[in-house]
């Protein structure tokens, strides 16, 4: 009896997603738990990643507009009180400060001390001190419209976390814009929608839906909520990035006021847009496998990793300089614009040992020189996404390298993409829904569903929530709980 495939992670997707999930960290070494509870330590592989993240992103927010600044991290109690809804959507995740200093217990301990006369909130999310800044600066037509980012952390005190995907405290980017027309706000809305689609599609080659939340998932205090939906490889969704339009909600709750062409005073109109570190969790899941990361490689901090192979001091000054020579003639190739990102890792450990730890890293191309390859002026390479290595030419790995990461690429894409196509599914019968989502079963179902408390209360009942209604969504149908008309049909899916 032939014995199962060994795999470097364990356990492996079938037997434990979630495990899988947190061993894919840890063997990839991007995150660990930290000492301080609900947060997590990100190590250097994982804040790469972030930071690829993160400047992809801000080119892409400049380029539309958009400049970077910074604001406070402690906001006063009183700010949230001025707009009710936005305030109820998060008193219950809010890290509250009462005391400013500490002092000895009279135990060999510290105690607080010094209340504060306003308790500070540790900003769960910007708009409210933003938009009060913004009253300040906004007088005319003609301070419109503000278009500012702002890179930072935030806290939101989960309960259950999971690294990446929800800690109490992680990085994210939130933008915040004020504009004189609804129109304009509206357009600015759908184009940032756009950007993240485009930035999750082009660079992490995690396909994504996108589409409108329903009311009951809408941001607190927004007028139209809009996202985008990527499917897991467990077949679960996860919200990968929200736009919102604000409408004037904040402004009228802040003041932020204009006098305008006309010479009459109008409330401005507001927008809200974020991703977050949660985006690494998504890329964890969309492509990792049961051997550890994959990374796309338009996100990779490093695109190609050489590795020395030698039994002597006389065969590691040979092959070293073939390495170097090799790692010099890459870094002078280019992919997506930028120069091919080469290591060498001649670090004193066996040959596999290096390969896995590569493997589980998730590094595009390995490339192992060694003196039978010299002889032959060839390399033997290995792709991540392939799961194999070949042996080839010295000169044709270098004239296609910067292809091969492009097929890559694509190829990621596509695999997801037709992963996410077999598990969606139109529904429109109660038994359906039902047999489709059964037990532990996960899909993405478009159905027609209306907003009852009858039809909440049965997606409640099968771990259901309402996605979005996906931007392509045209024809709806009898709601499959009530039977009452649907405009529209909604995607539905068990979710992160």
């Amino acid at each position: 009896m032939a014995k199962p495939p060994k795999n470097a992670i364990s356990p492996t997707r079938a037997e434990d997603y979630p495990e899988w999930y947190q061993q894919v960290i840890r063997a990839a070494e991007l995150a660990e738990p930290a000492p301080t509870r609900g947060c997590m330590v990100i190590k250097p592989d994982g804040y790469a990643l972030w930071e690829n993240v993160q400047r992809t992103l801000d080119d892409a927010f400049k380029a539309t507009g958009h400049r970077n600044a910074y604001f406070p991290l402690m906001i006063p109690l009183s700010y949230f009180e001025k707009e009710a809804e936005h305030v109820e959507g998060f008193a219950k995740e809010c890290a509250v400060v009462t005391h400013h200093r500490l002092e000895p217990d009279g135990d060999g301990g510290l105690a607080p001390a010094g209340k504060l006369e306003e308790p500070m909130v540790i900003r769960p999310t910007s708009e409210m001190i933003i938009g009060d800044v913004y009253a300040n600066w906004v007088q005319s037509y003609r301070d419109l419209p503000i278009k500012l980012n702002q890179w930072a952390n935030v806290v939101r005190w989960e309960m259950r976390t999971r690294m990446f995907l929800r800690t109490a405290e992680f990085l994210w980017q939130e933008g915040h814009t004020v504009h004189a027309t609804e129109g304009e706000a509206l357009e600015e809305t759908l184009q940032m929608l756009e950007v993240y689609r485009d930035f999750a599609e082009s660079y992490m080659a995690m396909p994504v839906v996108t589409g409108e939340k329903t009311p009951d998932e809408r941001f607190p205090g927004a007028v139209h909520t809009y996202t985008i939906e990527a499917m897991m490889q467990d077949g679960k969704a996860l919200q990968a990035g929200t736009s919102h339009f604000l409408g004037q909600n904040f402004s009228r709750a802040q003041n932020i006021k204009f006098q305008d062409k006309d010479e009459t005073e109008k409330f401005a109109w507001t927008t809200s847009w974020g991703v977050s570190t949660r985006l690494i969790g998504g890329l964890i899941m969309t492509h990792a496998d049961d051997d550890g990361m994959v990374v796309p490689p338009k996100l990779a901090s490093t695109h190609v990793v050489i590795l020395p192979i030698y039994k002597s001091d006389d065969e590691r000054a040979e092959v070293l300089e073939y390495a170097e020579s090799l790692k010099g003639e890459l870094r002078a190739k280019t992919f997506d614009g930028k120069p091919l990102a080469v290591e060498i890792d001649d670090r004193d450990l066996r040959g596999g040992e290096k390969k896995w730890q590569h493997v589980k890293r998730g590094v595009p191309l390995r490339v192992e020189v060694g003196p039978k390859d010299i002889a032959k002026n060839g390399v033997f390479v290995g792709r991540r996404d392939a799961g194999k290595s070949v042996g080839t030419g010295r000169d044709e790995f270098l004239a296609t390298a910067a292809d091969t990461l492009a097929e890559i690429q694509g190829g990621l894409f596509d695999r997801a993409a037709a992963f996410r196509a077999e598990k969606t599914h139109e529904v429109d019968s109660l038994d359906a829904i039902q047999d489709l989502f059964a037990g532990e079963r996960t899909a993405f179902a478009r159905v027609p569903i209306g907003q009852s408390d009858e039809a909440t209360a049965f997606l409640k009942q099968h771990k259901l929530t309402r996605r979005c209604v996906p931007s392509d969504s045209h024809d709806g149908g009898p709601c499959v709980v009530t039977g009452e008309p649907v405009a529209k049909r909604v995607l539905v899916a068990k979710a992160y």
